[in-house]
């Protein structure tokens, strides 16, 4: 995880970052190197995930009773919350520990928006 680190890149000619996502910030996309196990870990619980919303959705096409597929949800919902978690953690131990170490002090504003947003 310590090896994580952010990297800005600039827009193209036409306004729009490099995966053609109009840019919101100073016209720059921020990208975090994410060690190769963080990434797997990720990709694989995201996959699992996956899995469990097309349950879901077969379920909804079986009319399967309401109770068992409101369970279902419930259960990717803290599947979700623990890819959260996990991926909060390794920002603030690592890109966050390090634009503070570079004195970019505004990354504790855009670290307490986004904690505001993943508690809704």
């Amino acid at each position: 995880m310590a090896d994580e680190e952010i990297k800005s890149t600039g827009c193209c000619d036409d306004g729009t970052c490099g995966d053609g996502v109009s840019c919101l910030e100073g016209c720059s996309e921020k990208i975090s190197n994410r060690s190769q196990k963080m990434k797997s870990s990720l990709i694989s619980r995201l996959n699992r995930i996956e899995g469990q919303v097309r349950g879901i959705k077969g379920m909804i096409d079986k009319d399967i009773y309401c109770d068992d597929v409101l369970n279902q949800i419930a259960a990717v919902q803290s599947a979700m919350k623990s890819v959260s978690r996990l991926l909060l953690e390794s920002h603030m131990k690592s890109c966050v520990a390090n634009r503070l170490k570079s004195g970019e002090t505004e990354v504790i504003d855009e670290l307490l928006l986004t904690i505001e947003k993943m508690m809704k």
